[in-house]
């Protein structure tokens, strides 16, 4: 399992519930997804159905994120947003729920935005008291939160690895662990290869697109093969996130496909 389908960015052609098995028809065996819901509570014959999606065809669920707002509205996560903390807690047993019956244990907490009328300090104390609470919840199926940064939303605090990491230190929480997602990273300006040489060891998860476009590997000027491979050789072992825009027909042709089995 080298890569693993993000089906929330990947095969948006098709309705949501159909994209498991078009992972599967295109080669891979597992798949990952943003919040698929609209609510932190959805009904259990919401629930019932995205299971049996992504069992039914036959992939593992290797990551999923917890709530993260209206995200096509600009939301970024819950995390550090006072008056979403209910709202969020409420999100967590439900995220466990299908983590243990899919045997998912990578949960991506996206930060959120700075909020107008909100001190900074303030967000990043209910961020850490948010953090820790879902690491002790997911650690019962032994399970680890992720934290990353990520480009383009402008209010969202977090640019850099050091930026994640720095809050991940607060929490004291063994299991939440950096998500390395290098488009991310490179696009904010972060040293991407000094960042792999510190750190790919205590990755919790690695995403890849590539830049310029938030394109599939090959259709910009990233490194990605080199990075994924010098990240192995220094003791990553978990999956590649594929969470890029590309058109189903042309999503998974590229050429460093072709040197990790799937």
């Amino acid at each position: 399992m080298t890569y693993t389908v993000n089906c929330s960015i990947l095969l948006t052609e098709l309705p949501l519930l159909e994209r498991p098995a078009a992972a599967k028809k295109a080669g891979f065996d597992a798949v990952e997804f943003w919040w698929p819901f609209s609510t932190s509570t959805p009904s259990d014959a919401d629930l019932q159905a995205f299971e049996s999606a992504i069992t039914d065809a036959g992939v593992q669920l290797t990551g999923l994120n917890f709530n993260a707002g209206d995200m096509p509205g600009g939301d970024r996560g819950l995390v550090s947003w006072p008056e979403r903390q209910e709202d969020f807690r409420a999100n967590v047993p439900v995220v466990v729920g299908i983590g243990e019956r899919l045997g998912c244990k990578a949960f991506n907490a996206l930060y959120g935005n700075r909020i107008d009328g909100v001190s900074p300090e303030e967000q990043d104390a209910v961020a850490v008291e948010n953090l820790a609470f879902a690491a002790d919840a997911v650690a019962a199926i032994g399970g680890t939160v992720l934290l990353e940064p990520v480009s383009g939303a402008d209010r969202y605090p977090l640019l850099t690895a050091q930026d994640a990491l720095n809050v991940i230190s607060k929490t004291g929480k063994s299991n939440i662990k950096f998500l390395a997602d290098f488009y991310h990273l490179a696009v904010n300006g972060d040293d991407v290869p000094q960042v792999i040489e510190n750190h790919a060891k205590d990755f919790g998860h690695i995403q890849i697109a590539d830049a310029p476009g938030r394109g599939a590997p090959g259709s910009g000027n990233l490194p990605l093969g080199e990075w994924i491979a010098r990240s192995r050789e220094l003791g990553y072992e978990g999956p590649i996130g594929l969470e890029y825009k590309a058109a189903q027909d042309e999503a998974f042709t590229w050429t460093i496909r072709e040197h990790a089995s799937r």
